[in-house]
């Protein structure tokens, strides 16, 4: 038996709930289900359990456009997103809609029927399930949940502590009076280095080179002065209008003054380390931007720095030992407990393999319509949302352009949409531009390419992106709506099925 539907969402975290809310709200006739390979909604946010999880954009352009997050709190914590994800799916109803424990094992669509079958098996029972929809919707992140990424490190079996990697925190780890070394430079390094600190013997964050780091206010004293005066609406609204221009802004001075702006990120380093701290170890080789900028809440890193309780070593590892970390300079870094915050592996659609007709779909060898629809993918809408500011930005457009596609399609009488790319359209390059990040260089093969212009190519840019998605009429010369057709002839009363191109 297989269960039908009009919309299928896989995944139940920040992007899966923010789409279902949507076609709650814009196609409300529109039968849908979820299909949640975890336990419980929240996505990353579910899965990652580290002392001091949060978020590293504000939560003002971060929570959801529909549904405003009230809290003036700038960087919230990891079980605060969580409640809020999941309240916001029992606001709209859509916590009903969750299949949970599912693993999608395939996903292949047939243009005959302009039908997705969708093959699952229940982790927990084993039991095969099948399900069928008109539009499939990927909103399953970029990264693989199963495992994240670990640098095979010389002699990692002979240290005789407890090594653990971020994605898999055990759940109560004792680290109380404990040695423990972070390896990592990146968001989730220094949010755990502050974070263990005031428990922790010492910490040391240990980074083969620097990244760039700023520090944030922990609260919006703004927006809390103006919520005495002002509806809390307005006050989200004035906030979240302020903060996304704000990052826009920076951004593209970062990207059009590289070096001015490297001089402010280091003077304000500067500024709070004094000469604490060597600032050799916050200096990077790269231009802002080139890499993803990590935020600090009240530059609680510098302080903890600053204080004692934690040091910082750049430096490479020669190999690990008994008793901890051996360096290349000679250095012994001792250790209790070594946290291997080394990243993240991509994983496009959540590992599974799309097929058309059972032919194989390669994410890395198509690119993006409008970065909401893979080239020659019917039926299928792929939310992917910013690097360079928060998620939930483009996570919000893209489902709203979807709503607004299936709409037309409807309105239209037809099942069928597939945006298909002239030749020569396709560059080498990909999806995410021009950040280096290793986690994106290990990951350009599976990763879509970009094209030459719109609406092949990904900007990047809300101010843009925004009216090409929700504003910019459906249909263009790409995007193709039809009908599939049985035509029951009486030809040996064979049944010839043929492909209805629009009028």
């Amino acid at each position: 038996m297989s269960e039908t539907y009009d919309v299928l969402i896989i995944g139940a975290g920040l992007s899966g709930i923010g789409m279902a809310c949507h076609l709650t709200r814009d196609c409300p006739g529109k039968k849908f289900a979820v299909l949640e390979r975890r336990q419980s909604i929240g996505g990353t946010w579910d899965l990652f359990r580290y002392p001091g999880i949060r978020s590293d954009s504000d939560m003002f352009s971060f929570g959801y456009a529909f549904r405003p997050w009230n809290d003036t709190k700038v960087l919230a914590d990891g079980p605060a997103i969580r409640q809020y994800v999941i309240d916001t799916a029992k606001e709209y109803g859509v916590d009903k809609k969750i299949r949970y424990g599912l693993k999608i094992v395939s996903a292949d669509f047939s243009t005959a029927d302009a039908l997705w079958t969708v093959q699952a098996v229940d982790e927990a029972s084993g039991e095969s399930r099948s399900f069928t929809s008109r539009v499939l919707i990927s909103c399953t992140g970029y990264y693989n949940y199963d495992k994240g990424f670990l640098p095979d490190f010389p002699g990692a079996d002979s240290f005789k502590g407890t090594r653990i990697h971020p994605q898999h925190w055990p759940d109560k780890l004792d680290y109380k009076g404990k040695k423990v070394v972070v390896i990592g430079s990146g968001a989730t390094a220094v949010t755990l280095v502050p974070a263990m600190a005031p428990d922790a013997a010492h910490v040391t964050m240990l980074q083969r080179s620097p990244s760039y780091i700023f520090s944030v206010p922990g609260d919006d004293k703004i927006s809390s002065l103006l919520s005495r005066f002002l509806p809390s609406k307005w006050v989200h609204q004035l906030a979240r209008t302020r903060n996304i221009k704000l990052q826009r802004v920076m951004y593209k001075a970062a990207k059009r003054y590289p070096n001015r702006i490297r001089k402010l990120l280091l003077g304000a380093v500067k500024q709070q380390l004094g000469d604490a701290v060597d600032m050799k170890h916050f200096t990077p080789s790269y231009k802002p931007w080139d890499e993803r900028l990590c935020a600090v809440p009240n530059g609680d890193l510098f302080k903890t720095l600053k204080s004692g309780k934690a040091s910082i070593v750049t430096d490479h590892i020669e190999r690990f030992t008994e008793t901890g970390i051996l360096l290349k300079s000679g250095q012994q870094l001792e250790a209790d407990i070594i946290v291997t915050a080394t990243g993240l592996n991509i994983q496009i659609f959540g590992g599974v393999q799309v097929t058309v007709d059972g032919e194989a779909r390669d994410s890395g060898s198509l690119m993006t319509y409008k970065g909401a629809l893979l080239q020659d993918v019917p039926n299928l809408g792929w939310i992917m949302g910013y690097t360079n500011a928060s998620w939930t930005l483009k996570a919000d457009l893209i489902a709203r352009y979807i709503c607004r596609v299936i709409n037309h399609m409807d309105k239209r009488g037809q099942t069928l949409f597939v945006a298909s790319a002239p030749d020569g359209e396709m560059q080498d390059d990909t999806i995410l531009g021009s950040l280096g990040s290793g986690y994106i260089r290990r990951a350009q093969s599976s990763l879509p390419r970009q094209g030459r212009q719109l609406p092949w190519r990904v900007l990047h840019a809300y101010e843009l992106d925004k009216p090409m998605l929700l504003e910019a009429p459906i249909e263009d010369a790409y995007l193709q709506f039809s009908s599939p057709v049985s035509d029951i002839g009486s030809r040996g009363g064979r049944t010839r099925r043929k492909l209805s191109a629009a009028a």
